[in-house]
């Protein structure tokens, strides 16, 4: 079956991208609690690279497809989960990357690698990690699991942040967020 990515951030109104988040269905991890556990022998890599013992995942499909699978538990232990068995992966830093950012009628919407679209809000907070001098900005995606910003997703929500409020925080459904660590 082909794959159609979703269009460019800045070619969507707020409504296109509301209407493209309801269209994804993601199977139901939250109420999937199988008692058989292992090891996935997966990594992901802070560039968001999927390793299987070592050697990069190069089909996206199989990528998208393990990334509607990911949970993470409350340790910070991050799972694949089917309802027949939950496996362990190791992820060194989050289990996305926002690739995108634009703002949309006041609120922000994000591309993430695996092209799902995830806007700013009570159910998707943004949150500052690291130091003034080196910022880590996360946005929570689902199930316990965040994507941190890339280089230049990080800067167009500063351009972002200078144009709502001049400069060190954004705001995004309703709620505001700053950018830089507490």
């Amino acid at each position: 079956m082909p794959y159609d990515p979703p269009p460019y951030l800045a070619e969507l109104s707020l409504a296109q991208v509301a209407e493209q988040v309801a269209q994804r269905q993601l199977p139901p991890v939250e109420s999937w609690e199988p008692e058989r556990e292992g090891d996935s022998f997966m990594q992901i890599l802070p560039d968001g690279t999927w390793l299987h013992e070592g050697s990069p995942i190069r089909r996206e499909a199989m990528v998208r497809a393990f990334a509607s699978l990911l949970k993470r538990d409350e340790s910070g232990q991050h799972w694949l989960v089917t309802p027949f068995e939950k496996l362990t992966i190791a992820v060194d830093d989050a289990a996305f990357i926002a690739v995108d950012a634009a703002e949309k009628d006041g609120d922000i919407a994000f591309r993430l690698n695996t092209d799902e679209l995830v806007v700013a809000g009570p159910d998707h907070p943004i949150r500052a990690a690291g130091n003034a001098e080196t910022p880590a900005i996360y946005i929570h995606v689902r199930h316990g699991c965040e994507a941190r910003l890339n280089r230049s997703t990080w800067g167009q929500l500063v351009e972002i942040a200078l144009a709502q409020s001049g400069g060190a925080e954004v705001t995004s459904g309703g709620e505001t967020y700053p950018l830089v660590p507490q």
